[in-house]
């Protein structure tokens, strides 16, 4: 006869090892060069939408609009690049310094075709806000009912 082991918490210990293994792969992206260390998905960024428009909105912080530069990639692409800069050297020592400081570059893959003649951007308490217009045809359309 086979006996096996009872364990209540089997489960439990599985998901736990698999949440350990996450947490690693994401605490190694972090690591190296601290100048470096600009996230992959940064800027973060929310993509929402409604009948006639796609919104993008990307956390900026203390970046002017002069340092982006923010294009149409095809019909279904937005490149938002930029440089963050550092502070000018002020005299002192620094105590600490967690900040960093990169060019960065994220392409986004957008759910529509959009009209890029007619995009808008603005910049507003370090939240860049990017309406694009949708084309004609990822429009909806008001189909109407014959009732026969």
């Amino acid at each position: 006869m086979f006996s096996t082991r009872w364990q209540p918490f089997g489960d439990a210990w599985t998901e736990m090892g698999r949440l350990h293994e996450e947490m690693n792969r994401l605490f190694d992206r972090y690591q190296g060069d601290p100048r470096r260390r600009v996230a992959a998905g940064y800027p973060a960024v929310d993509v929402c939408q409604d009948e006639n428009n796609l919104y993008v909105e990307a956390e900026l912080p203390g970046m002017e609009l002069d340092d982006l530069e923010i294009l149409v990639v095809g019909s279904d692409q937005l490149s938002i690049k930029g440089k963050r800069k550092p502070p000018e050297a002020q005299s002192g020592l620094w105590h600490r310094r967690e900040r960093s400081f990169a060019d960065f570059a994220r392409l986004l893959n957008l759910p529509h075709p959009v009209d890029p003649e007619h995009v808008e951007a603005s910049l507003k308490h370090g939240v860049l806000t990017v309406k694009l217009p949708k084309r004609e045809e990822a429009r909806p359309r008001k189909i109407s009912v014959k009732v026969e």
